[in-house]
Formats: structure tokens, C-alpha cells, sequence
């Protein structure tokens, strides 16, 4: 049997080649500078030391800067303003359009644009009749919601404004209460009641439809034009880049007598008549059941004169 060499020797430890050029920097500072080398060696090592730490601070730094901004992108990207992120196509801005409505300015350039909003829902008997022809028709509206019709309807009211927010309508806000008197004291604007009671229809919105929705486009109940001391509604609504829209055509459905299918479809047309952006009112609650009739009929009537549906956001 051939002899066999064995190593007793400890394993041998593989040496840092960093540690190496610092300690031999280190003895050649010694060899060179004496006994009166050693302290400035020692401040080298601990100056090189000091270094290291710093640029480990700093790359730390930087990757919890970075991480912070990826998670901010990605929260970004999560957030949906009026409408889904498939339906940003059919939106327009609706800070134009409030303006255009102040102004009294409904032309466009040639280009003629109508929003069917729709004011007091979500109700249970009108609004699936609504959304049904929408979906027919592939035109899109806006709602303006109540938060306490949502509450009443329950369940399927708020299934109904989830079902609309998911066809590419888009939501916006009509405050809780709907109450003048608590919002209008005296017909003048209380600011402080009345973003109490939007704020409550806000967190409806995110509870139904997601957290990470939000809608800048309200309407006042009434309408903006309609009430006194309103310049601090807008000075709110400037600062938070929001926008009151009213209305510059309408079919009825709340003025005066009670109105058929036909009747209302006429006034609605009838009120557009020469304007190249109209906003068009009408009501989805309930008792509102010939509004959902006579909506194919105005629908039709935009398309042959040939307007483009656009939803406010």
C-alpha cells in the first residue's frame, strides 16, 4: 500500500485581498516612518474604515430612495380619477368644459361634443334601464351620484355604480344629503357643511368602487348658478384642481309637469339646438322611468347630427 501523505495542518483561510492591501500599506508605513509611523498608520486604517462605512450609508440610501419610488409609481398606477383607466378615452377634461359652461361659450371649434350626465342615482329601478341602453348604444355618460341613495339601495345600488364605473361610464360626485338647507343656509353657501357632505359621498366612492378612487368633478345640487357666496367653493375647488359643472341643455325631467318619453326627448334636443358642447341633464332616481325611454331617441338624435359622446373627468 502506497504511503499516504496527511495533512494535520487547519485549513487554510482565504485571505482578503482588500484587508491585504490596507494592512501592507500599513507595514510599509511602519518600515518607512518608525515607531512615529504607527499612529498615522492606525489614522489610515480608521480613515479607510470611516470611508467604507459612508459609501455603505450611501448606497443604502440610495436603494431605499429608489424603492420608495418605485412603490410611489406603482401606487400611481393604481389610482383612478372619474373613470377606469380603459375608459380615459372616452373622458374630457372637465375644467374645460366648467369654464366653457361660465363663459356661456359652447362652441368647439367645429367639433361637436355632448355629455349625457345624470343627476341623483344610483336607483335600483331607473339606472339599470340607463345603463342597459348605454351599453347598447356604446356611449358612455356621466353619474352623478348621491351618497344616501347609494345607502338606501344597498347591495344592489352599489353594485349598479360599480357596474357603471366598469362599462366606462364615469362617477362623479352630487354630494350625500342633497339637502339646500344644509348646504344653502339661507341660499347661501355653507363651505363647511357642504365639503362635510361631499367628503361623506368620497369614501362611499372608494368603498364601492376602489381605494384608490377619486372623482375631481362635482356638481352642486341645484347647480353652481343657483346659489349665493359660491367664490369659496371656487376658490376651494381651484386649489385642488377640481371642477363644478353645471348644465347648458336639459330634457325636463324635473321641471314642471311630468313629461312622456316623447316630450322629454324634444326639450332635450330642442335645448342643444346650436351648440357645438353641450352638457346635457337629466335625472336616473327613482320615478324617473321615462327618461330611461326616451334616452334611445336622444341618443340618436346626437349621433345623426353628429356629435361624439364624451364622459367628464
Amino acid at each position: 500500500m502506497a504511503n499516504q501523505k496527511i495533512n494535520f495542518g487547519k485549513k487554510k483561510k482565504k485571505l482578503n485581498p482588500k484587508k491585504l492591501g490596507i494592512t501592507a500599506v500599513a507595514a510599509l508605513l511602519v518600515i518607512f516612518l518608525g515607531v512615529k509611523g504607527v499612529g498615522a498608520t492606525t489614522s489610515y486604517i480608521a480613515e479607510k474604515k470611516e470611508e467604507k462605512i459612508v459609501q455603505e450609508k450611501k448606497a443604502e440610501a440610495e436603494r431605499i430612495a429608489a424603492e420608495k419610488k418605485r412603490k410611489e409609481e406603482e401606487e400611481a398606477k393604481k389610482r383612478m380619477v372619474g373613470v377606469n383607466h380603459d375608459a380615459k378615452q372616452y373622458s374630457y377634461d372637465a375644467l374645460k368644459v366648467s369654464e366653457k359652461l361660465k363663459t356661456y361659450d359652447y362652441t368647439n371649434n367645429g367639433e361637436k361634443i355632448v355629455f349625457l350626465t345624470f343627476d341623483d342615482g344610483s336607483s335600483t329601478t331607473v339606472t339599470p334601464q340607463i345603463l342597459d341602453t348605454l351599453k347598447q348604444n356604446n356611449v358612455k355618460a356621466t353619474f352623478f351620484v348621491t351618497g344616501q341613495n347609494i345607502e338606501r339601495g344597498g347591495k344592489p345600488a352599489e353594485a349598479l355604480v360599480k357596474r357603471a364605473f366598469d362599462e366606462g361610464n364615469a362617477i362623479a360626485n352630487h354630494s350625500y344629503s342633497h339637502d339646500y338647507k344644509y348646504l344653502y343656509p339661507g341660499r347661501t353657501l355653507n363651505l363647511d357643511n357642504f365639503l362635510a357632505d361631499f367628503n361623506k359621498t368620497d369614501e362611499i366612492l372608494k368603498r364601492v368602487i376602489s381605494p384608490y378612487f377619486s372623482t375631481r368633478v362635482l356638481r352642486c345640487p341645484g347647480g353652481h348658478m343657483s346659489w349665493k357666496g359660491m367664490d369659496t367653493l371656487d376658490a376651494y375647488l381651484n386649489e385642488n384642481n377640481m371642477a363644478s359643472i353645471d348644465w347648458n341643455a336639459l330634457n325636463a325631467d324635473a321641471e314642471g309637469r311630468k313629461k312622456n318619453a316623447s316630450e322629454l326627448a324634444e326639450h332635450a334636443k330642442k335645448t342643444a339646438e346650436g351648440k357645438e358642447m353641450v352638457v346635457i341633464l337629466m335625472h336616473d332616481t327613482y320615478g324617473k322611468e321615462e327618461t330611461a325611454k326616451a334616452l334611445p331617441e336622444i341618443i340618436k338624435y346626437f349621433k345623426d347630427n353628429g356629435y361624439e359622446f364624451k364622459t367628464l373627468a
